[in-house]
């Protein structure tokens, strides 16, 4: 189990299924797409294609993650071949995909070019190729930076996943792989909620990797000042609306193709 086990993290996914769905529209997955969803996470991009009549196979790394994913296929009564594997090493044939989706997950991928790679590799000629990444300095890697100092360090990377969040950034991380950025578009999700409180509570049970980290800071005396940081961070980037506060998560909508 990775950090990505811990935690609420599937009620945060509910709050992305919206950029899900702009993913898969975007694709344009038609009844009979071979769809592969990288990094699949809940499912929410997978489910959406399945939905639409795709052959389509979800693969992440999180068995927990894939777990839940498939509980919900079973549920919905889709046909979804859910595979636990890494961004870099995706259990499909070369050339297999139609369409190739990921939504806040191969940005995640430890060694970035690789997992370009595999994006690559996987597209047949013409395919779809079509990312949600969080923008760089937007809220997501803002937290990310808040709380470093409390958090055990990443894995190494290559690169902050924020590069795919960078439409020139990522033209680079792709083009080796005969790959072209084709459109982009920055989008944005809303998570409202009663109370400055109630969105710091909300993001950190929903993050694996902090909820990893409670007990060991609270016995430093450091829990509390990485839910200070939070809430600062939240009053700086949030706004009021009426009784509610509002948080912004900007993402680049991407597509790419085969060369």
């Amino acid at each position: 189990m990775t950090t990505w086990g811990l935690g609420e993290y599937p009620l945060m996914a509910e709050q992305l299924e919206l950029a899900a769905i702009a993913v898969v529209d975007l694709a344009d997955v038609q009844s009979g797409d071979r769809v592969v969803d990288v990094a699949t996470g809940t499912g929410n991009a997978a489910l959406v294609a399945a939905k639409r009549g795709a052959d389509v196979v979800g693969v992440d790394f999180e068995p927990a993650l894939l777990t839940l994913a498939g509980h919900r296929s079973a549920g919905l009564g889709l046909r979804v071949r859910w595979e636990t594997a890494d961004a870099t090493a995706v259990p499909v044939p070369d050339s297999w995909a139609d369409v190739v989706l990921s939504v806040f997950g191969v940005m995640y991928a430890g060694d970035q070019e690789a997992a370009a790679g595999e994006l690559a590799r996987c597209a047949g000629p013409g395919a779809r190729i079509v990312l949600a990444s969080w923008v760089p300095g937007s809220f997501m890697p803002a937290m990310g930076s808040a709380l470093s100092t409390f958090l055990s360090p990443p894995p190494p990377s290559s690169s902050p996943p924020s590069r795919w969040g960078d439409p020139n950034a990522l033209e680079g991380l792709v083009a080796p792989y005969g790959l072209g950025l084709v459109s982009h578009s920055t989008e944005s999700l809303a998570l409202t909620f009663g109370s400055t409180g109630e969105a710091v509570n909300f993001l950190v049970r929903t993050a694996g990797h902090v909820v990893a980290e409670r007990e060991s800071l609270t016995a430093q005396g450091r829990w509390g000042d990485l839910l200070v940081n939070l809430e600062e961070l939240v009053e700086e980037r949030g706004s009021r609306t009426e009784s509610r506060v509002r948080v912004d998560l900007d993402y680049l909508l991407a597509t790419i193709t085969p060369r």
